[in-house]
């Protein structure tokens, strides 16, 4: 598959697997990259620049490919980790959650790639003229923090699409060839995937949680954090309903942030405690049925995608 976007990353399969907060680490990264995607550490979550030099050196240990590293803005001051990524010249910066305004121009000057994660139209064209290379778009039907309009991902990918002139990636909701054909039918050079990616032997989510994504539904997730302004999609718990009936009584940062921290997540999404915490997840659960290998999952990919063209071919005759 040749599109722009495997032309600017300089890779095989127009594919990139989202940040993931403290689940997108060196192996799971590097099995995206070998699978000839574009596979992304997350560095917000992890604990320091130490731990952050050490996943680079072991991705560049497992893959000889281009691969990135994510960073999810408010959460935590950046500064100290970003140097250490651009100290380590990693070769793509993706930057989420926030204005990268005031890390675009240190990025692209230090000769790392920007991808910038977005929700709107605005946004896409700001990250254009700060010197991104690439957009992606993030629809309504994403798992983890999605944008406030609620906007859908095959409306949002075409309206980037005819907005910006860098590659348009697609995210929110994606994990099949099929949506990948469609995707690149819309105009977008390539997909992004998160929760897609939990769902794969690599990933070192708690085998409880991949195992809920592939029996849970599509109509079963939950969004929370609406009321503060982040809105956030999850799988089920019971977690997951007292905050929605904290956020019930329109609650600020401070009242509900012992419901949402970090922590909490994590205890769920490596340790298992789902009933107890929360765990972000799309609406494209209802596509997953397996837990396979990520270059399984490439390979089924890359081959529903080529027949999903061809079918489509034989319409027109």
């Amino acid at each position: 598959m040749n599109t722009k976007l495997t032309d600017v990353l300089q890779i095989e399969r127009p594919i990139i697997q989202g940040g993931l907060a403290y689940l997108a680490r060196a192996r799971l990264a590097a099995a995206v990259s070998n699978a000839g995607g574009l596979g992304q550490i997350t560095a917000t979550t992890l604990e320091g620049p130490y731990e952050l030099r050490q996943e680079i050196a072991e991705v560049r240990r497992l893959t000889q490919n281009p691969f990135g590293v994510n960073f999810a803005l408010g959460h935590r001051p950046i500064d100290d980790l970003m140097a250490t990524a651009l100290d380590a010249k990693v070769p793509v910066i993706s930057v989420t959650g926030g204005n990268p305004a005031p890390y675009a121009e240190k990025i692209v000057g230090a000769g790392s790639l920007l991808m910038v994660l977005v929700a709107g139209v605005r946004a896409a064209m700001k990250a254009e003229s700060l010197g991104a290379s690439v957009v992606i778009g993030v629809g309504v039907e994403g798992g983890g923090h999605l944008g406030r309009d609620d906007v859908g991902t095959m409306i949002l990918t075409r309206r980037l699409v005819e907005s910006v002139r860098i590659p348009v990636v697609a995210s929110g909701g994606i994990g099949s060839g099929q949506q990948l054909a469609a995707a690149l039918a819309l105009g977008a050079s390539g997909v992004e995937m998160g929760t897609r990616f939990v769902a794969t032997q690599e990933c070192i989510a708690h085998p409880r949680y991949k195992e809920a994504l592939v029996r849970y539904d599509m109509h079963e997730t939950a969004i929370i954090e609406r009321s503060i302004g982040r809105p956030g999609r999850t799988l089920p718990s019971r977690h997951v309903n007292t905050i929605l009936d904290v956020e019930a009584g329109s609650p600020d940062l401070q009242t509900l942030l012992p419901y949402i921290h970090g922590e909490i997540n994590y205890e769920a999404a490596v340790n298992g405690r789902l009933e107890e915490g929360f765990v972000w997840a799309g609406q494209v659960i209802g596509l997953i049925h397996d837990i396979p290998s990520v270059a399984d999952l490439m390979e089924r990919m890359d081959h529903d995608a080529k027949a999903a063209f061809l079918a489509l071919s034989n319409v027109w005759g």
